[in-house]
């Protein structure tokens, strides 16, 4: 509940205290002839109205409070990461890594730490979403060791020792950047961009004089204030404030008119002296006055766009897009230019076969590649074997854990997309491999653009 409503709620509650007293006391009747045995109803009504409202404001806040807590607990503890403790191989929270861990790296592995290779078998990294290129990085013990979080592992293997963790490491700096506000101050996650660069403004104005940084830093906490708004909330705030204008002069116009009108035909027209009962009536004007304020505030704007918005994340968690700041759909729906690099981006970094040449047939497009049942058996066991073979074997294709989600591509794309022909022909690759199980490889050699794979057939 805003400032606005809680003074309200406290101005109602305090007149209505204040006037079931005055009426319980009262040594006449009152002039609509109701007797003091029914005075109290109309106050406890009121009470009960402003329990409800409040018990209802806190009840959605606290709901949405842990909602957010659990999912925030949901990310740290979903996410685990193979380490070695005590001289055994054990998968603990991300969460709970310290520096000084050894951790094992493999294929498909997001790192979510820095540190420093210890040992590592043809690792590659995708550096990608730090860099915004492509190609993966090779990493070795004597070249380059350092090893980044919030980047993949692609292919091989390692052993590495964490340097740094959480808010400390590569992915928690940038995010510390993007959503930090000024040094010091508690809430300063929840700050938006801009404070961050209002903040430097006071900071450096004070070193050139204490009072312009007094004068800085105080607007510049107005405007922050401002900018946490998103552009639907501050136009709605603006016709709330002029909605509230209006009321308030309504409200207050009504309060005069009435006090007036109740003097004149009180004390002029009739002539009856003032008595304690009339403060009664004074404090009824005063709470039709305050009832016509509460009415004229809109409440349910605020309440539509958090009804609206919280359904439009509903609808985005199916799309596996998670969205933690509600405003945000509706920040990037105001959004006129975005300016981003390609690759990651305008890309879905899957691959898969689109056009293929198979017994003389030439097959176009991705929906009009053949299915194992068009083509003759020999053929199609043919490409299978050759495609699950000829292929790294730490390729894969891992189906998705829920109905309606993606399969997920691990290794390297290309061969991914072909081992997605495979499935599509109706083989099955891992089989495959089980009969041949893999020797030696030699690794992909950029003078030669090829790798060797060595294999045994057995009794096949």
């Amino acid at each position: 509940m805003g400032a606005v409503g809680a003074s309200i709620v406290l101005t109602v509650s305090g007149f209505d205290l204040l006037n079931s007293t005055l009426a319980l006391n009262a040594t006449t009747p009152k002039p609509s002839g109701e007797g003091h045995g029914t005075a109290w109803i109309e106050g406890v009504a009121i009470l009960l109205c402003v329990i409800v409202v409040v018990l209802v404001t806190a009840g959605n806040d606290y709901s949405k409070e842990r909602q957010f807590r659990n999912l925030q607990e949901k990310i740290e503890t979903g996410q685990k990461f193979s380490v070695i403790r005590d001289g055994e191989a054990i998968d603990v929270p991300v969460s709970d890594l310290v520096v000084g861990d050894i951790a094992r790296v493999k294929y498909g592995d997001l790192l979510p730490a820095d540190g420093f290779l210890l040992q590592g078998n043809d690792l590659k990294i995708d550096e990608s979403s730090l860099t915004g290129e492509s190609d993966h990085i090779k990493k070795t013990v004597e070249s380059d060791p350092v090893l980044l979080s919030g980047t993949y592992a692609m292919e091989g293997s390692g052993k590495m020792v964490l340097t740094a963790v959480g808010v400390n490491s590569q992915t928690g700096i940038i995010m510390m950047l993007l959503g930090s506000g000024k040094p010091g101050v508690g809430g300063a996650e929840d700050d938006s961009t801009s404070t961050s660069s209002s903040s430097s403004s006071s900071s450096s104005s004070s070193s050139s004089n204490s009072s312009s940084s007094s004068n800085s830093s105080k607007s510049s906490d107005d405007d922050d204030g401002l900018s946490a708004k998103s552009v639907l909330q501050s136009k709605l705030s603006k016709l709330a404030l002029q909605i509230i204008y209006c009321g308030t002069t309504v409200a207050a116009v009504a309060l005069v008119v009435l006090i007036t009108r109740f003097c004149i035909e009180h004390y002029v027209r009739d002539g009856i002296p003032f008595s304690i009962a009339d403060i009664q009536m004074f404090v009824k004007f005063f709470i039709i006055a305050v009832t016509i304020l509460v009415i004229s505030i809109p409440e349910g704007l605020p309440l539509a766009i958090a009804l609206a918005l919280t359904y439009s994340v509903k609808k985005m968690m199916f799309d596996n897009n998670l969205v933690r700041h509600l405003d945000a759909c509706e920040t990037m729906g105001n959004a006129t230019t975005i300016c981003s690099d390609k690759t990651g981006t305008l890309t879905t970094n899957r691959m898969t076969v689109v056009d293929s040449y198979i017994n003389g047939n030439h097959c176009e497009g991705q929906d009009n590649q053949p299915h194992g049942s068009a083509l003759p058996g020999n053929t199609t066991h043919l490409i299978c074997e050759a495609i699950s073979v000829n292929s790294a074997y730490n390729s894969m294709i891992v189906e998705p854990a829920k109905a309606g989600e993606q399969v997920q591509q691990l290794g390297n794309k290309t061969e991914c997309g072909l081992l997605g022909f495979v499935q599509k022909l109706g083989g099955d690759y891992s089989v495959i491999r089980k009969n041949f199980p893999e020797e030696s490889l030699v690794k992909y050699n950029e003078d030669f653009f090829r790798c060797t794979p060595s294999t045994h057939r057995g009794s096949v």
